[in-house]
């Protein structure tokens, strides 16, 4: 295989993007000049050295702004911490950040489950999600279920409900879904601030 369709095939891995954006993606490159090229080589290679995944909730920070292995919103004391909100990937708890509606802490599934998918724990973090409500269990008294208004979102939070019920039932702790502020077909990252506010607030 030769770089281009290499360098293609692995740019058809990024989320939403198909063979012919690929090859757009290589074609565009090389009619950059060499610093352009050069600077987006070392940007890539810097990520692992910049960037960290929070311990807690999994989200990826950057390391030089905040010390140890938790991010500034998992350390924060004056967050909610009877609250936790599961979302499915970074950007969504970005756009709830952004949104500045929801003040408690989080925890990133890292994805969405298939449907059909044989092994969920492969797909997310639903272990990690049980160790950290069974952690947090004499303080948690709320886990929102912020998942997309799509049919691999919804079969995500159903998942995730069913995974976690045991221990929420036995620590007394809520469990609830955002209500529908947001629309069937919505994903949190795309929806505004007064969206992301109704769909929190009607929570049920």
């Amino acid at each position: 295989m030769d770089p281009v369709q290499k360098l293609a095939a692995l740019f058809a891995e990024f989320p939403g993007i198909g063979s012919r954006q690929s090859k757009r993606f290589v074609y565009f490159l090389l009619k950059k000049n060499k610093a352009y090229v050069a600077e987006l080589v070392s940007l890539i290679e810097s990520l692992e050295r910049a960037v960290a995944e929070c311990t807690r909730c999994h989200r990826y920070f950057m390391k030089k702004h905040e010390r140890g292995n938790e991010c500034a919103v998992c350390i924060d004391p004056h967050r909610e911490h009877s609250q936790l909100l599961v979302v499915e990937r970074d950007a969504d708890m970005e756009a709830v950040e952004k949104s500045d509606t929801y003040h408690g802490r989080y925890f990133v599934l890292g994805g969405t489950l298939p449907i059909l998918e044989k092994e969920p724990e492969s797909k997310i973090r639903t272990r990690g999600l049980r160790d950290l409500v069974k952690k947090e269990n004499t303080t948690l008294r709320e886990i929102i279920l912020a998942c997309a208004m799509t049919p691999e979102g919804e079969h995500t939070a159903e998942y995730v409900k069913n995974a976690i019920l045991p221990i929420a039932e036995e620590s007394k702790i809520a469990i609830t879904m955002l209500g529908r502020g947001l629309s069937t077909g919505t994903e949190l990252e795309y929806s505004d601030a007064d969206t992301l506010r109704y769909a929190l607030e009607g929570r049920k």
